[in-house]
């Protein structure tokens, strides 16, 4: 059985962009981190993940959620760093 972390490691991300991935699509964490690590394998894929992380920090912006804001940046950012090509 895959766990979680097997998922983070082979797919780059960090816990902090999983689980903005989760609150933002409201799946369960161990849910976004399967998704997460699948999507991660292709280009199109990878830029989806950009997509759901930017689009995280712009509704958390637009309905004043100051923590959910912080923590989308930063994971945001965090992807960008990580995952250029896309």
């Amino acid at each position: 059985m895959i766990s979680i972390k097997d998922c983070l490691d082979y797919s780059d991300l960090t816990e902090d962009e999983v689980a903005v991935i989760a609150a933002h699509e409201h799946l369960p964490y161990a849910s976004a981190a399967q998704m997460a690590c699948c999507l991660a394998q292709s280009k199109d894929g990878t830029e989806l993940l950009r997509c759901l992380l930017k689009n995280a920090v712009c509704d958390a912006a637009k309905c004043g959620h100051m923590e959910a804001l912080r923590s989308a940046e930063l994971a945001w950012s965090q992807f960008v760093a990580n995952h250029p090509e896309a």
